[in-house]
């Protein structure tokens, strides 16, 4: 009989990488999802059945139980950038794969994944590096063998990354940033779901790999790379740390007072605090090499699914050789 892997989180951008991978490895999976009419469109990753959306609220035992029966492995990629609503990150990065990991040794489920992120650190100041940490000892209190990825920044067509600056730079000569000197290794999204399958087949030993591409630029840098694939001249200005820290918690703080009305997705000040450090793969840190994947440089990529934000979107090309051909 095929084996069965449940993925928490699986509709979402690297959960649905994963599910897609794990089709074509012929597995059946189980997409557990807190809106599955919504995630329908992971169903045609296999053959008809092969995978299914199913509800379940992370924050329930029952929810989580009900999804995790008659699984062989269990798939965490369920965690938030910002708090809103009910989305604290206590209850959902670690409450969230805490409950699943003790429930999926309850269910005799000895294999399990759970994605996390770099930067997570129980003595950080920012909530979201706290929580990822406390995640991650939640996850090995109860599967002590599990594989708990650290992404660096994930980038792919449907990233909230390059995609969100490129949309910004559509508007206005001036795209701000903040902490522009960060560094960060930007990771492909295909490369983080097959280290992920990796966890699932008993490929990848247990522990903590960090995962980073093969380039390690700046935030400055980076934006750079993403205006010349868009081909936008835009002013990149450093917004200094105090000034964002202000700006952050002024959103949070209408976010508050909205009574849930606004949602804060422009800039936090947990996320100003995260941004002063830098986003890549420690030194000696087990990684993408360790699994015999070869990373794939965004520079390779970006072109694939940016040209839609260039002035003439997929025109932009013909364009140019028209301008060509008149010179």
């Amino acid at each position: 009989m095929t084996q069965l892997v449940t993925v928490f989180g699986g509709s979402g951008f690297v959960g649905r990488y994963i599910v897609r991978r794990l089709a074509k490895e012929g597995y059946r999976v189980r997409v557990a999802v807190r809106r599955p009419n919504e995630a329908i469109f992971v169903k045609p990753y296999g053959v008809v059945g092969q995978v299914e959306p199913v509800f379940c609220n992370i924050r329930d035992d029952d929810s989580v139980r009900s999804v995790l029966g008659g699984a062989e492995a269990a798939v965490n990629c369920v965690g938030i950038l910002n708090e809103f609503g009910k989305n604290k990150f206590d209850e959902v990065q670690v409450e969230g794969p805490g409950r699943v990991a003790r429930l999926a040794a309850e269910a005799g489920i000895s294999r399990m994944v759970h994605v996390s992120a770099i930067g997570a650190d129980a003595d950080s100041d920012s909530a979201y590096a706290r929580t990822k940490a406390a995640g991650e000892a939640a996850v090995l209190e109860h599967q002590p063998d599990a594989v708990i990825l650290r992404p660096s920044i994930v980038f792919g067509p449907e990233d909230g990354f390059f995609n969100r600056f490129a949309s910004m730079a559509r508007f206005g000569p001036v795209l701000p940033l903040v902490g522009a000197d960060t560094k960060f290794q930007p990771v492909y999204v295909d490369n983080v779901a097959e280290a992920a399958v990796m966890g699932v087949t008993g490929a990848a030993a247990p522990g903590v790999y960090e995962l980073g591409g093969p380039d390690v630029a700046s935030f400055r840098d980076l934006m750079q790379d993403m205006l010349k694939v868009i081909r936008r001249r835009r002013l990149i200005v450093n917004t200094p740390f105090w000034i964002a820290g202000i700006m952050g918690a002024s959103l949070d703080l209408a976010q508050k007072i909205g009574m849930g009305l606004i949602e804060n997705k422009m800039l936090t000040a947990d996320q100003v605090r995260n941004l002063r450090n830098d986003n890549v793969v420690s030194d000696g840190a087990r990684g993408l090499a360790d699994l015999g994947i070869t990373p794939v440089a965004y520079g390779a990529v970006l072109d694939d699914y940016l040209w839609r934000f260039r002035p003439t979107g997929q025109y932009e090309e013909l364009t140019e050789s028209a301008k060509d051909m008149k010179a």
